[in-house]
């Protein structure tokens, strides 16, 4: 399969899709729907995008977006509950005490990667305080996405500097993922009985907890489940075929084929690069490449999901093709996949594997 090209950073839908406030949650066709207001996920997805940008089109292109995201967060932030709300109105009211713990999580790996890589001293320093104040809820997650999250964003801050309490943390969450993905059985490596949204985020955080913590089993365990998810979602052709959120896929059944989302292609490709600064192993570049393909046409349906002219995406691939409307989420996770692509492809050295990958076959992939 041919590599797919790089293009350059275009933010047209983003600005198009964003206001004073924030960004606006969801899309009718390119325009923005203003119905369904803003929600956190997606502005601390923005300043992540803020952060991957700042690079190639200077912090002056960016600093405008990541600070109007950074007070957006503040806002958010309930600190008698010491959680973050999500959902907010057109009016910028908020429509709830306290959001959801993917809410809560992601809002921690936008902060966290604000410590490590902001070139704004001002702006690393009220995320390392907001992150600070944050930091307790993590140790009530219940659910395993939003603690792989919190763990990335503890992995970044940590990367930035932090210490003390937020190394506690890492770890507490490293010891909850490491309980769950290690040891699986060999016919459904999988710590659910169903395989839904977002999957790749689980091995991706236990590799990077293995890494930090220099703990092969743990990075060992991630990469399984990574190999899983990867050749369980690849066709004949090499190209990606994503568990659609029309039916997901339970175990001992078909797994959905439509409607795929965007936020799983990203989430394999991220997951990929981890794996490979951790392993070295030249198949998760494979694999990222693949997860790239997707958005530019690789996929079931051979249609570009994303549109590199503008910069924005569709929300989805259906079996009638994609999804018309141009999303906040699905927008962000196209202009983070570019990033990472254009990363990966700049700093990639591939080399003999130390840890194997993929190293499943076919008929160990119950369909």
């Amino acid at each position: 399969m041919a590599e797919r090209p790089l293009y350059p950073v275009c933010r047209a839908h983003l600005d198009e899709i964003s206001d004073e406030i924030g960004i606006w949650q969801h899309a009718t066709g390119a325009n923005p729907n203003r119905e369904f207001g803003y929600c956190t996920d997606d502005v601390a997805r923005g300043l992540g995008v803020d952060l991957l940008h700042s690079p190639s089109l200077g912090w002056s292109a960016v600093e405008g977006s990541a600070r109007r995201s950074m007070a957006f967060l503040r806002d958010a932030f309930n600190p008698r509950e010491g959680r973050f709300r999500n959902f907010r109105s057109a009016d910028g009211e908020w429509l709830e005490t306290i959001g959801s713990e993917d809410c809560h999580a992601r809002a921690m790996v936008a902060l966290g990667f604000a410590i490590a890589d902001a070139p704004d001293p001002g702006l690393a320093g009220d995320a390392a305080q907001l992150f600070k104040e944050a930091l307790p809820a993590v140790r009530a997650l219940t659910n395993l996405r939003p603690m792989a999250a919190a763990l990335l964003g503890c992995d970044s801050a940590l990367r930035g500097g932090a210490a003390g309490e937020t190394l506690a943390a890492f770890r507490w969450l490293a010891a909850q993922l490491a309980r769950a993905l290690v040891d699986l059985p060999p016919d459904w490596p999988w710590p659910d009985p169903v395989v839904t949204y977002e999957n790749a985020l689980l091995p991706m955080a236990l590799i990077a907890a293995g890494r930090r913590l220099a703990d092969e089993v743990m990075m060992q365990a991630g990469c399984t489940v990574l190999d899983w998810l990867a050749l369980s979602q690849t066709t004949a052709a090499g190209r990606l075929s994503i568990v659609g959120n029309s039916g997901w896929w339970t175990r001992g059944d078909s797994r959905a084929r439509f409607d795929q989302q965007p936020i799983d292609a990203t989430s394999l490709l991220l997951a990929a690069e981890e794996a490979y600064v951790a392993t070295a192993a030249e198949q998760y570049l494979n694999v990222a490449e693949m997860a790239y393909g997707w958005f530019l046409g690789d996929n079931d349906m051979n249609v570009p999901v994303a549109i590199a002219a503008t910069g924005g995406c569709h929300d989805g691939l259906t079996a009638d093709g994609v999804n018309l409307n141009q999303g906040a989420e699905s927008t962000l996770m196209w202009l983070t996949a570019l990033e990472h692509m254009r990363k990966i492809r700049t700093t990639s050295r591939p080399k003999e594997a130390a840890i194997s990958g993929l190293n499943l076959s076919r008929s160990q992939v119950s369909r």
